[in-house]
């Protein structure tokens, strides 16, 4: 049996950014995974927005770690060579009456911390958001928002503590969690493992994972958010992250845009039964290009280059992030809905602090390797910079994704850090994310993945077992 001091169940960014705080430590630590890959549950469909904290209450723990890990995710970034983007948002009123609740927004925002607030005229709008709708007559301005890869966040994480000796194990699903003090062992597929302590962060299965040990207090109730991106030819349509006034359950539909330059629209936000219900539906599209629109009028759902869907795992109108005293030694940390992504790294110092408060002994490494490599995106730099990379390596010339301008040097470099599966590379590299999703690089992809994995084309899969790309013709003729 595998024994660790902790062990954290999620491989989303939550459970990486633990992963990675815990790294700096003298334990040994193990994260487990159900799905192929990192980053393919609640993580895989965020928005990648990095929130300043303005829409947050408070004296709540989404208030304070979102201001937390605002700061830290630029100070993250940093280190880890992470293409963090700090463009700022604007909460944008249409009415006298929507003017005062910004004002109020403005109140709680200074009181949780965010720095550099301030209302903005209808004359500042219209000369730095000019495609705007002339409708506004103020906003809320923070310029800390930023935007971030969701996926390459997840991955760098992940990858950082895996250098300093955290031991990641993907397609282990939890079956069972016995309890067997002091600690727990964990029932899986592929073996067992026994830790002193367990992390919870299953995200959308955090309320089945925590009755496993006997903690069945609060349910998760997945909430449905449709997305919709827009062609990169679109990318100076806004300079701002656009919020419209939020409401209890939601942000609202915005007009955002994503690190590597595609705006995008939306979400909904209609509660679900069904956690593994992806689906878009026209009554989405519709809601979202209303809201958009109101935002910025110029959008056409011509735009549109691909739709897709994510599911918030809530569970209330908090985070819950607590040690268990009818299971001690357990943590959940659950709910983890928007602000999460941001609060992410927040969450990790939270989470640490709790474990050392119950009886964790650890001591810092006398070296943690806090830095990583930078990677190299051709889609990201000028064609100056691309040129002298090409005469330094040439298959960085050997484009594989035309839409996303993906070589095959990248292709290769992503399955060397991990990437499993066609999504895997999708979300590392961007080939087949642009308008012909795939049509004429997926060939070429299952070729290079095949090669480099060692593998039958017909064992490589979109997003692990079950979604094979090519089938093998078993019929006698």
């Amino acid at each position: 049996m595998n024994r660790y001091d902790v062990v954290i169940i999620g491989g989303g960014v939550v459970g990486t950014a633990i992963a990675r705080e815990l790294a700096h430590y003298t334990i040994r630590v193990a994260l487990l995974e159900k799905e192929a890959e990192l980053a393919f549950g609640v993580s895989k469909s965020n928005s990648g927005i990095i929130h300043p904290g303005t829409q947050h209450s408070p004296g709540t723990l989404k208030g304070k770690l979102c201001v937390q890990g605002n700061a830290l995710t630029k100070k993250f970034a940093r280190e880890l060579c992470v293409d963090f983007k700090q463009v700022g948002e604007l909460i944008v009123a249409f009415n006298d009456e929507e003017h005062a609740r910004l004002l109020q927004l403005e109140k709680d925002g200074k009181a949780i911390g965010v720095p550099l607030l301030r209302m903005v005229t209808k004359a500042w709008l219209k000369k730095n958001e000019p495609n705007l709708s002339g409708e506004a007559v103020a906003a809320l301005y923070a310029p800390t928002a930023g935007i971030i890869s969701p996926y390459r966040w997840v991955y760098d994480f992940a990858e950082n503590a895996a250098r300093n000796g955290v031991e990641i194990h993907t397609g282990v699903k939890v079956e069972n969690i016995l309890m067997k003090a002091p600690g727990f062992e964990i029932i899986s597929p592929k073996g067992n493992f026994y830790a002193r302590y367990v992390i919870n962060a299953a995200g959308l299965y955090a309320d089945e994972v925590s009755r496993m040990v006997g903690v069945d207090d609060f349910k998760i109730r997945p909430r449905k958010g449709e997305e919709f991106m827009l062609d990169k030819k679109r990318e100076n349509l806004t300079r701002h992250l656009l919020f419209p006034l939020p409401s209890k359950e939601s942000k609202g539909i915005l007009v955002t845009r994503t690190s590597d330059g595609n705006p995008m629209i939306g979400p909904t936000a209609e509660d679900a039964d069904n956690k593994e219900d992806l689906s878009t539906t026209e009554a989405g599209l519709e809601k979202v290009l209303e809201g958009a629109k109101k935002l910025v009028p110029s959008i056409n759902e011509n735009d549109i280059i691909a739709y897709f869907a994510g599911l918030r795992p809530t569970a209330g109108d908090d985070f819950i992030i607590r040690h268990e005293a009818k299971a001690p030694g357990f943590v959940n940390v659950a709910g983890i809905q928007s602000p999460g992504l941001t609060a992410a790294p927040a969450i990790a110092l939270m989470v640490t602090g709790i474990l050392k408060e119950n009886g964790l002994a650890i001591k810092r490494k006398l070296v943690f390797h806090k830095h990583r490599p930078k990677e190299y995106h051709l889609f990201s730099m000028p064609l100056s910079k691309a040129k002298k990379l090409i005469k330094k390596d040439a298959s960085y010339g050997d484009i594989v994704c035309r839409c996303e301008m993906v070589s095959s040097k990248e292709i290769r470099e992503a399955i060397a850090r991990g990437a499993k599966t066609m999504d895997g590379i999708k979300f590392r590299t961007r080939a087949q994310a642009g308008r012909c999703h795939g049509s004429f690089c997926t060939s070429r992809l299952l070729k290079i993945l095949a090669e480099e994995a060692k593998k039958p084309v017909t064992g490589i899969s979109k997003r692990g077992a079950g979604s094979e790309i090519v089938k093998e013709d078993r019929s006698d003729g």
